[in-house]
């Protein structure tokens, strides 16, 4: 096994050599963009065997945030795949958590004049994906409510920045009580999302997820949620269900009174949440309608086609 390897402007390094500029946007000033995704069969050491679960989405999604917030307007998607399967490949590992990052690099936004063609800095790494404990899926978790409030005028909002310090010093408040997320709410008050999830509701066999950038109404109110991968994976795998997918400005009774409550991402996949605060979501148990979509979220991943074929 060798994850000790990262993929750092166009070469493969020992992670302990991996050295970025002390000048570097992302270092100073936050000024980057990262995805988390899963790849399967790095094992079997051949780049072009790498699986990894919806790639093309999650690296359209960094291009494209990356020429909206002018970052770089010269990324491109198929480079990077190639780095990002050399990776998990050389990591030897059967089920790696991989990171993509990239910063604005020696970029002085203030002397550019505009201009988002310079060279940013680019990482690949991957890790064993993390094991969580069966229980977590199988009874479901508790959450909280955090205090932080998302800013649907904030420009940054709704993309895979950097700037995540907030939502991990709410995460870790919410493991201090024992749980295992909190729900970010908007200024609005409206539900938003996890610190580093999306949020579904199920009524009455239909799922509720709050609107994410890019699906507001011509002309409405940005919204300030990531339109997550993993999100979009589960309204598709729900629409093959004959289930439908609400999207929707969310309330707090919209998610106590649900009949079931689930979080998704990269990493858990779908995680169910059988308590928000001191109040029970549905029986307290995971529901039916969050076990199925694990379920084929489970296979869609398991059977996922490499991208280079």
């Amino acid at each position: 096994m060798n994850n000790e390897l990262v993929f750092l402007q166009g070469e493969l390094v020992p992670r302990s050599n991996a050295r970025v500029s002390a000048f570097d946007a992302g270092l100073l000033h936050s000024v980057g963009l990262f995805e988390t995704m899963l790849a399967l069969d790095g094992d079997r050491a051949q780049p072009e065997a790498v699986r990894v679960f919806r790639l093309e989405e999650h690296l359209d999604r960094l291009t494209a945030s990356a020429a909206e917030l002018g970052l770089s307007t010269d990324m491109r998607t198929g480079p990077l795949a190639d780095a990002i399967r050399l990776v998990v490949s050389r990591s030897r590992l059967a089920r790696a958590r991989v990171r993509l990052t990239v910063t604005g690099g020696d970029l002085n936004m203030l002397e550019s004049g505009g201009r988002s063609n310079h060279t940013p800095t680019i990482l690949v790494s991957a890790q064993a994906a993390t094991a969580y404990p069966p229980e977590m899926f199988e009874n479901g978790v508790l959450v909280t409510l955090g205090d932080a409030r998302l800013n649907p005028l904030d420009p940054m909002a709704g993309h895979k920045t950097l700037n995540y310090w907030m939502r991990l010093r709410e995460l870790q408040q919410a493991a201090s009580k024992g749980a295992g997320e909190s729900i970010l709410l908007q200024v609005t008050n409206h539900i938003a999302s996890g610190c580093v999830s999306n949020l579904f509701a199920v009524r009455d066999g239909d799922l509720l997820t709050p609107i994410a950038r890019g699906e507001e109404e011509q002309g409405g109110v940005p919204s300030p949620v990531l339109p997550g991968v993993t999100r979009g994976a589960i309204i598709d795998l729900a629409a093959a269900q004959n289930m439908k997918t609400k999207r929707q400005m969310l309330t707090i009774d919209d998610v106590l009174d649900a009949d079931e409550l689930f979080l998704t991402n990269s990493s858990w996949g779908v995680l169910p949440v059988v308590q928000v605060e001191q109040e029970s979501i549905g029986t307290g148990s995971p529901g039916e309608v969050t076990t199925l979509l694990r379920s084929a979220l489970t296979d869609a991943i398991n059977t996922c086609t490499s991208d280079a074929d």
